[in-house]
């Protein structure tokens, strides 16, 4: 009999979401039994068929619902039949924005058989996480855009640390079309997701962490990062190294076993992680979790992808991976490591043939999955 269950919400999304994330959640029992606790599903239809149907998003009631439960995880949500950004504002924001999901969580490491666009050095290890902060920055949303040259806009954002209100205007003088957009960054918003990513550092045996910066060009918002990013690291006893945003990405294509974590404000995070998501070798293999101190959700980084639904040609691994993530962050680590070496054994062990399509193979979402839950120990 199992000991302890977890009731996670479970949104399946659009294109080949529901594919990957119910076929994903089959290993994701399988190691649940394995180590003696069990999860209970709770299924919510919000996508593109919803929204068609009853021209509603993401209703409250369904956020209230969702908080009570012990994680969340999302297939890709996008559909050629919705505008884009509807979907994905109205559900990946609404949730980000609503829990306070402060930290973008993303692994990048080697996998067997997993064809990279680089070399890796002989003896040298690909495994690097980046700890983006997912709130702040100039992702808030403030601006606008004149037409006259002239700008006229509230100032006004609310979040969980704090309240942000005021205006701002001018005039292009040559009457100039013309748009503005603003970044934020707060102390505590810092040092939050300093303090994650020095955990994370520690728990992986790392003695620094290495902060993504523009300070040169942007001295106010990124040198004030850099500031508190120290100050919160020192807290922790952990060394900070600080690199821009432009030589990061140029050393991490050269040598990236050079990094181990990385902490980033929220732009630089975005496009830092894609990059490693491509240096690891695709989207197939690029699990994704936004982490905050009630509800988190855990999502594979690719899209919906609406031209192979239904064709068996998705890659689920990289659902498969979000939810391991899912499972280290319930507290079940051991769970989490089994589906991780299952995912390993199973690249390790199978003939090209049976890899993923996207490495490769002719696998499908099925077999894999099938072949990836006989390797669960």
């Amino acid at each position: 009999m199992n000991s302890k269950k977890y009731t996670l919400a479970r949104i399946p999304g659009d294109g080949i979401g529901p594919e990957v994330i119910y076929e994903a959640s089959k290993v994701l029992e399988a190691a649940a039994s394995k180590s003696n606790f069990a999860i209970e599903w709770i299924d919510y239809p919000f996508g593109a068929d919803y929204y068609l149907r009853t021209n509603e998003i993401l209703p409250d009631s369904a956020l209230k619902e969702m908080a009570s439960c012990d994680a969340l995880f999302l297939g890709a949500v996008g559909d050629p039949r919705v505008k884009p950004g509807i979907l994905e504002r109205g559900i990946l924001l609404t949730l980000r924005f609503y829990f306070d999901q402060y930290v973008n969580l993303r692994p990048a490491k080697r996998y067997p058989k997993v064809p990279l666009p680089i070399q890796i050095e002989a003896g040298k290890e690909f495994n690097t996480l980046v700890v983006r902060e997912n709130t702040e920055d100039f992702y808030v949303g403030i601006g606008g855009i004149t037409e006259t040259g002239y700008i006229k806009e509230k100032l006004e954002l609310q979040r969980n640390l704090y309240s942000f209100k005021g205006q701002i205007s001018g005039n292009f003088n040559t009457k100039t079309r013309g748009a503005f957009q603003m970044g934020i960054a707060s102390e505590p918003g810092i040092r939050r997701v300093t303090t994650y990513a020095c955990k994370e550092a520690e728990r992986r045996g790392d003695s620094s962490i290495t902060l993504v910066s523009k300070s040169n060009a942007l001295p106010q918002m990124y040198g004030f990062w850099e500031e508190v990013t120290r100050d919160e690291a020192s807290i922790h006893n952990m060394k900070v190294s600080i690199m821009n945003v432009d030589a990061m990405c140029y050393h991490l294509v050269r040598n990236p076993s050079a990094f181990n974590v990385i902490v980033a404000p929220n732009m630089f995070g975005d496009i830092v992680s894609d990059l490693l998501a491509g240096l690891s070798g695709g989207l197939g293999v690029a699990a994704g979790a936004d982490i905050g101190d009630s509800l988190s959700m855990f999502e594979p980084i690719h899209g919906s992808a609406p031209d192979i639904a239904g064709t068996g040609k998705a890659n689920p691994i990289a659902a498969l991976l979000s939810g391991a993530l899912m499972l280290a962050h319930l507290g079940e680590r051991e769970a989490a490591h089994s589906v991780e070496r299952a995912v390993c054994s199973f690249l390790e062990k199978a003939d090209s043939r049976n890899l993923p399509m996207e490495f490769g193979g002719n696998g499908t979402t099925f077999s894999v999955i099938e072949a990836i839950c006989k390797q669960i120990d």
